[in-house]
């Protein structure tokens, strides 16, 4: 199963390693030097075209969505329920 992350972006579901809150994510202190190293290796990718929302980390980097973690845990979720039907 797919998650769209927001644009043109799907992220496969076996990919997926979290979904964070990007504000609540920033403030602490491991999380935030977790985002400069990713940003510096070039392995983020910044979807949101403005405020991003939450931090989806995946296996090969991160991608910064304007989608909020609720609402991409809520449609991991319903995909995961989907896939089991």
């Amino acid at each position: 199963m797919y998650l769209h992350v927001g644009a043109d972006m799907v992220v496969n579901l076996r990919q997926v390693i979290a979904i964070l809150d990007l504000r609540s994510a920033a403030s602490a202190p491991a999380t935030a030097a977790l985002i400069q190293r990713l940003q510096r290796e070039g392995r983020t990718c910044d979807i949101a075209g403005g405020e991003a929302k939450s931090l989806v980390l995946t296996d090969s980097g991160a991608i910064l969505s304007p989608i909020s973690a609720t609402t991409l845990k809520r449609r991991s979720a319903s995909s995961l329920e989907a896939c089991r039907l």
